[in-house]
């Protein structure tokens, strides 16, 4: 066993399955869920994007919440999928896709929107003049990936198809549960997944802001520092095997 007792942020059963490698390579974990995932109303917006889908040059697909409704809603209006390209920033993502005879491609050097962006699947569809890409995914994220894409000359949709919200917990849970497990290090997903730890930590953060926090990103990086953590480690990846080189190569905690 490693000296590692992580908080896991994710949803229940995303933190299920980290949980499970996490413990296979001897790393202690605890789940507290901080993104609840409502799927949003079919709009005639959502609708008319799903129908034109043929119409782009790629689909990014940026979460597996985002591909289990995509999918959901591709049987619906299209009994044959569309001919074109699918990407996605991980494998697990990807999966979902494949299952359903998507042609998906994704970075296998890194997870995260740089490494989708030097992809060569991925530039060689964008290598057309007037190149049209979707992106997949809850309210708000990756706007730096859209904002890369403009600049590479794309035009970029969104397909809104969820929401992450933060569930109900009764006051002082987060620090409670890090003191009753004597929790040394906090992982999170996401940017919004940073924000909720934020937000839920409430008077304790001073001294939960001690902790080492794994993020998965640069961006996400720089949100917790702005905040006040004190020890920011950037996975740059939201894996579990991102998450588990980055618990290599930083000093263990001493209990």
């Amino acid at each position: 066993m490693t000296c590692w007792r992580l908080l896991l942020t994710r949803p229940a059963d995303e933190s299920m399955a980290l949980a499970s490698v996490l413990m296979d390579a001897g790393v202690f974990s605890s789940s507290l869920p901080l993104l609840g995932i409502e799927p949003l109303p079919v709009s005639a917006n959502m609708r008319e994007l799903i129908q034109r889908l043929d119409r782009f040059d790629a689909v990014i697909v940026v979460s597996k919440p985002a591909a289990r409704i995509a999918v959901e809603l591709l049987s619906e209006y299209w009994p044959e999928p569309p001919a074109l390209k699918w990407f996605t920033v991980g494998a697990a993502t990807a999966q979902i896709l494949d299952k359903h005879r998507l042609d998906v491609s994704f970075p296998e050097q890194g997870d995260d929107s740089e490494a989708l962006l030097e992809h060569g699947a991925f530039r060689q569809a964008l290598a057309g003049p007037a190149s049209r890409v979707l992106i997949m995914r809850g309210e708000g994220g990756r706007e730096l990936l859209a904002e890369r894409l403009r600049g590479l000359g794309a035009s970029v949709e969104y397909l809104q198809l969820y929401r992450r919200e933060l569930p109900h917990y009764p006051p002082a849970t987060l620090p409670e549960r890090i003191r009753a497990e004597r929790l040394n290090g906090l992982v999170v997903s996401s940017g919004q997944g940073f924000e909720h730890l934020h937000q839920l930590a409430g008077n304790s953060w001073p001294h939960l802001a001690q902790l080492p926090l794994f993020v998965p990103s640069p961006r996400v990086a720089e949100m917790a520092r702005a905040a006040g953590a004190q020890i920011v480690v950037d996975c740059r990846g939201a894996s579990a095997a991102a998450l588990l080189t980055a618990l290599r190569e930083h000093p263990e905690p001493v209990l």
